[in-house]
């Protein structure tokens, strides 16, 4: 049985990497009741800032400007790196130096969807974007970055450098945003099961696997 699930994100959203850890968790969960199963992830572009300039802005400035003071800033923090640590990802934000403009990083992935890349080959790219701006404090709005990332993957560095360095992919990628948008998604992450269920937010392992089985039935 094969199961198809959408996944609205931003790769610089924390609450999108845990909830990308707790869906692996449901996707072990069903399989293990469900052995049939078969997943297939789309990761569709979402811009929690869409006005973030292309070079990015101070990660801690921004976070002062969004919660207030620091006091609010390791509350937030405190809360999802618990969260995180339940889901296997410790978070590192004292090493984030930039919050980065998401654009090329969701370039990057529509790419790797649009040639056919393998599944597992897509699940390593989001991972290692993930990894590198929460844990590694590295900027996934930088071209050279991203193309030793995507290198990493397997990918050729020069082919994700030049088709960084040029406009292409803008123009589908923003319209799939705005298609997310357009569908009332205003948080993220969004979970979007058979093309017919939706559910919004990290949810836990469990609650995403029998949202899962739901959409089978």
């Amino acid at each position: 049985m094969n199961v198809t699930i959408d996944i609205a994100s931003d790769l610089v959203c924390p609450w999108c990497f845990v909830g990308k850890r707790r869906l692996a968790q449901a996707v072990a969960l069903v399989q293990a009741s469900h052995p049939e199963s078969r997943f297939q992830f789309n990761w569709l572009p979402y811009f929690l800032n869409p006005n973030t300039a292309p070079e990015g802005e101070p990660y801690r400035a921004f976070l002062e400007a969004k919660f207030g003071s620091s006091a609010a800033i390791d509350k937030m923090q405190s809360d999802v790196a618990a969260a995180g640590h339940e889901a296997g990802v410790d978070f590192d934000f004292a090493r984030i130096v930039t919050r980065p403009n998401t654009l090329r990083a969701h370039r990057l992935v529509y790419r790797a969807q649009s040639i056919g890349h393998r599944p597992a080959t897509i699940e390593a790219l989001v991972e290692r974007l993930f990894v590198a701006h929460f844990q590694c404090g590295e900027d996934i709005g930088d071209v050279t970055t991203l193309a030793d990332i995507a290198a990493a993957c397997g990918d050729i560095k020069k082919d994700v450098a030049d088709y960084l360095a040029s406009s292409e992919g803008e123009k589908p990628v923003r319209s799939l945003a705005d298609k997310v948008t357009a569908l009332g998604v205003s948080g993220v992450p969004f979970f979007i099961i058979q093309r017919r269920l939706s559910i919004s937010g990290a949810q836990s392992g469990e609650v995403l696997a029998a949202a899962i089985i739901e959409a089978l039935q």
